[in-house]
């Protein structure tokens, strides 16, 4: 086997372990957006339940608060 082989080699079993590595990153990110999505999905959700609520509302300027 000459040198040209063996570094051709070399850099081919390299790059299949970066590949590796980044298919790892990029599943273990996957799963990290997906349970952020439902976070904020949830987080959306709720907020929509206390608007209809009509509690939580933010006084906004010289608006009086609902309690006067």
């Amino acid at each position: 086997m000459s040198a040209d082989t063996a570094a051709l080699e070399e850099r081919i079993a390299h790059l299949q372990r970066v590949v590796e590595d980044l298919s790892d990153t990029v599943a273990r990110q996957d799963q990290e957006i997906a349970l952020l999505t439902r976070r904020v999905a949830l987080l959306l959700e709720r907020e929509a339940a206390r608007q209809d609520e009509g509690t939580g509302g933010v006084v906004m300027g010289d608006e009086r608060p609902p309690h006067y």
